[in-house]
């Protein structure tokens, strides 16, 4: 919530503050604000962001095959002393108060963990399901034998967690679960995905399965916020799959349309706007194909879908104007039976 200076001046007055009272408090929020601790999108973070994505990349997404001439011991040599270094980096930064990057570099050094595992697989030669090849294959190819790096990085994951409770250590947990998802379908089957819809119908499900499994976590009410890595790739994950899959039903595709309403609606309920992203791509997505599949030849289709636009923005007129009595009647009638499936966070704003 962003409040003016007098906003806030006026709202203490009528509270009964006086102008001292409200001056302190007013300070008191502001270092608050400004707390080195707390995520913001400054130069600073950004920064700090930044470079911990450079880095990730560098030893992960960006490695080229050059990097198996070091071999095994060689690739898990590197790999360990990376991950010792910026643990403990990490931990310094963290015990000083500079939690930010202390757990951005501790993130880093769990981001390191697939890249040890997989040198170390190297040099034992053990494949759960055979020799996968090159490191550089690992993010754009599924292989049954990359379970074993990604459980490793869950592990690490959840161990740092343990220690340090830092929300982007939510992030190569949630992104090594999804690689699993996909992983494990194929070591399961014993061949390769048969088709496409085969493994975008395995990615949606996983996706889904992951925003439940944040979803009840969001509902414990944890002080930080541990959620939004883990919607941001069920949403990636869910979405991706939905939209990926192959149909030539208009049935289906309507469904389609309508579960990507659902999630404009859930990032209302859950006051969380990556839903409103994937959402509206999807809705706009269905809209087009609408428009230049099925009334390609109608010259009312644009009039009808510029007047639901229409009344949508005269829906939220409405809803701006007498605010206060929808909320009060909802609040009053429909809170008390839904309150135990809304987060504690969406309460108290």
């Amino acid at each position: 919530m962003n409040i003016s200076p007098l906003e806030f001046r006026t709202a203490a007055a009528a509270v009964g503050l006086t102008e001292e009272q409200s001056q302190r408090l007013w300070s008191r929020l502001l270092a608050g604000a400004r707390s080195p601790n707390k995520p913001r999108f400054d130069a600073a973070n950004v920064a700090y962001y930044l470079g911990a994505l450079i880095t990730i990349g560098a030893m992960g997404w960006f490695m080229s095959k050059a990097w198996d001439g070091l071999g095994g011991p060689g690739l898990f040599g590197v790999a360990t002393a990376y991950a010792v270094g910026f643990l403990i980096a990490g931990r310094h930064l963290w015990n000083r108060s500079l939690r930010v990057p202390g757990g951005l570099l501790l993130t880093v050094a769990v981001c390191m963990v697939p890249l040890a595992t997989y040198g170390l697989e190297r040099w034992t030669g053990y494949w759960p399901k055979g020799d996968p090849g090159s490191y550089a294959r690992f993010h754009p190819y599924i292989h049954g034998s990359w379970i074993v790096m990604e459980a490793a990085t869950i592990a690490a994951g959840l161990a740092a967690l343990r220690f340090w409770r830092f929300p982007f250590l939510t992030a190569p947990i949630a992104y090594a679960l999804w690689y699993l998802s996909m992983d494990l379908t194929e070591a399961f089957l014993g061949h390769a995905y048969s088709n496409w819809n085969e493994r975008a119908f395995v990615t949606m499900v996983f996706g889904a399965a992951m925003l439940a499994a944040t979803y009840a976590v969001d509902l414990l009410g944890r002080t930080e916020d541990f959620t939004f890595w883990g919607y941001l790739f069920g949403l990636m994950s869910f979405w991706g799959g939905l939209s990926s899959m192959e149909s030539h039903s208009e049935l289906s595709k309507a469904v389609y349309g309508l579960v990507n309403l659902g999630l404009i609606f859930c990032s209302l309920a859950l006051r969380r706007r990556a839903f409103l992203v994937f959402g509206s791509l999807g809705l706009f997505g269905y809209l087009g194909h609408l428009a230049y599949r099925v009334f390609q030849d109608s010259t009312l289709f644009p009039f009808v879908l510029s007047l639901a636009g229409i009344g949508v923005i005269y829906l939220g007129l409405q809803y701006q104007k007498h605010r206060d009595r929808i909320e009060a009647r909802f609040r009053s009638r429909v809170l008390p039976v839904i309150r135990s499936f809304v987060p504690a966070r969406v309460l108290a704003e």
